[in-house]
């Protein structure tokens, strides 16, 4: 029986990959917990659509999906080695299509006045979730560019899309009517 797939290489059983550009590194190295924080975060944009009625949204979230794709493949790649294959980078339009969402997006909510705890209901507390991972990723992300330079087209990618979660969180609770506000009288 001939073998399916290379699911399994057995190349990393001591504790080290390679990174995009042929350079063995440790697992624990500042590029692998970059671009897995991506892939994390993308699983968690899959379990997101999974609970998003709205057809406009997921097919943006599937556009992101995509686009955190090359986020990953890009920081798995040597760039000081290697340049990025075109399918890696991020343009000032991927950014500008998250911002014209954003815009989109607050425009229909209530102004905000109070801090915002995550919840209110199951898509939105999913959204919270990938707005907090996102934010990670942004931090691992910027721990890279600290060591090795990132594309700053990459970081500012990331930093608005943990902003989007945040609007896409608040238009979930709206549709039921269970946004949850921080209150200093709890404490």
């Amino acid at each position: 029986m001939a073998k399916k797939s290379g699911v399994y290489t057995k190349s990393g059983d001591k504790g080290k990959t390679s990174l995009v550009g042929g350079t063995r590194v440790p697992k624990t190295h500042v590029r692998l917990e970059a671009y897995g924080s991506v892939d994390e975060l993308n699983s968690f944009i899959g379990w997101l659509v999974c609970g998003i009625s709205d057809d406009d949204t997921r097919q943006f979230l599937s556009f992101i999906q995509h686009k955190l794709f090359s986020v990953g493949s890009y920081l798995a790649t040597e760039t000081e080695v290697v340049p990025p294959k075109a399918a890696s980078i991020i343009s000032e339009g991927d950014i500008r299509r998250i911002e014209e969402q954003i815009d989109a997006t607050d425009a229909d909510l209530p102004r905000l006045n109070r801090f915002v705890l995550p919840g209110g209901n199951e898509a939105a507390a999913r959204a919270h979730i990938c707005r907090t991972v996102c934010r990670r990723t942004e931090r691992c992300a910027y721990r890279v560019n600290d060591e090795y330079a990132v594309n700053e087209q990459v970081l500012v990618f990331l930093n608005r899309l943990s902003d989007y979660f945040f609007v896409l969180a608040r238009k979930e609770c709206q549709k039921t009517g269970e946004e949850i506000f921080w209150e200093q009288e709890n404490m």
